[in-house]
């Protein structure tokens, strides 16, 4: 059996963006290089204004040497912590030694006339006259300082060790916070992929009923000899399927275009009920652009069919109205037919497109909307209260 890929797809691996790679760094040699100019100026060391320059690009090859350290460090950033950290220890102990011979290349000239100055100073505090024993001395002074060199080079590298070791923590802080991020941007994705597998799921419920209803109605015409009227009804389901379907089921539409399409579905009810049925719209022109979720009021429209005009032999008004009400939309849907039993609790069934209109509000919404229902003076009344965003009317819904 082959071994299993252990490998973290690359789109999953954290990433630390290289511009804020780039800013520690500099931001690490800058503070180098300031730090180690105001030392010189408070020790009025010799030189410290020409100094400068060197001093600089010493900085300046430091970054670059940390970047590609950084590079190396790559490698490693889908690795465990244990090995990040490991990969820390062992690879900037050579970046640290490089940087140190580096630094050590650019103030050579500068090392090799301080050194000399100071055999000078010393020959001539000696009081050293004889020209071969002056030589001795300047040798055995000469190695003297080439041993203090190589001590300075190995002080230099570990004090560069443990100053790339404080910016590799800072690295992998960086890129824990980057994981950390990531993580969160993934669990939201995942969070909105659920809520939207919710909305489709609650959307869809609402057609099986729409087209079971419309159907049953389609039979009555056909077997009553109504030909025309059903084939006005069916030419009108088709243009209600057509819009209604074309949509996501998870976006919102503007006010206008749920009530052109609750209007169409009323039509269509009305060739069913042509005497018992009446729409009535109260949809102010300065809300139409409000949206709201695809076929929410499907289901109370319905139930208002159903409970109110088909059970009763008068005249059942259906009523649409919209207003702004404290910064909040509220839709309303209302019938005058008796929507309740004889002990005022709703009829059977009634309160399924209740719950579902109720399921899509709070996996939209959350508590930013509600939905309340019950009976009135006039009849039967459901307000939806919805946060008020603007939207765009379509040129369909406008024809």
């Amino acid at each position: 059996m082959a071994p299993m890929n252990r490998d973290k797809p690359e789109e999953l691996v954290a990433r630390v963006p290289f511009s804020t790679v780039l800013a520690s760094v500099v931001g690490l040699w800058a503070a180098y290089l300031i730090l180690m100019t105001l030392r010189a100026e408070l020790l009025n060391l010799h030189m410290a204004g020409d100094l400068l320059g060197l001093r600089a690009l010493s900085s300046l090859m430091g970054a670059v040497v940390t970047l590609a350290l950084w590079l190396v460090l790559r490698a490693f950033d889908a690795r465990p912590l244990w090995a990040k950290i490991t990969a820390a220890l062992v690879f900037a102990l050579p970046a640290a030694l490089l940087i140190a011979q580096v630094n050590w290349l650019i103030f050579a000239d500068v090392q090799a006339a301080l050194d000399e100055k100071l055999l000078q100073d010393f020959v001539q505090s000696q009081g050293i006259e004889s020209e071969e024993t002056g030589v001795d001395i300047r040798s055995s002074l000469a190695a003297m300082f080439s041993s203090s060199s190589r001590e300075q080079v190995t002080e230099l590298t570990f004090s560069r060790y443990f100053m790339l070791l404080a910016w590799c923590a800072l690295y992998l802080a960086l890129l824990t916070g980057e994981k950390a991020r990531g993580a969160e941007r993934r669990e939201q994705q995942f969070r909105n992929a659920a809520k939207a597998a919710e909305l489709r799921s609650l959307r869809y419920q609402v057609n099986p009923h729409f087209l079971f209803n419309t159907l049953n109605s389609l039979s009555a015409l056909v077997l009553t000899g109504k030909t025309q009227a059903a084939e006005r009804m069916i030419q009108m389901i088709s243009t209600f399927y057509r819009r209604s379907l074309a949509d996501d089921p998870t976006a919102d539409l503007p006010l206008a275009e749920e009530i052109a399409l609750q209007k169409l579905y009323l039509d269509i009810e009305a060739v069913r009920f042509p005497l018992r049925l009446r729409a009535e719209y109260n949809i102010p022109r300065e809300l139409e652009d409000c949206l709201v979720p695809g076929m929410i009021l499907q289901p109370l429209v319905e139930n208002s069919v159903k409970h109110a005009v088909a059970p009763t032999t008068g005249q059942v008004v259906i009523t649409l109205s919209a207003r702004e009400e404290y910064g909040r939309l509220v839709v309303t849907v209302a019938d005058n037919g008796d929507g309740s039993t004889e002990n005022g609790d709703p009829r059977p069934g009634y309160g399924i497109g209740l719950a579902n209109v109720r399921e899509r509000l709070e996996a939209r919404f959350g508590d930013e909307a509600s939905l309340v229902s019950g009976r009135v003076p006039e009849g039967y009344a459901t307000h939806l209260r919805l946060p008020i965003q603007r939207g765009h009317r379509r040129q369909e819904a406008a024809e």
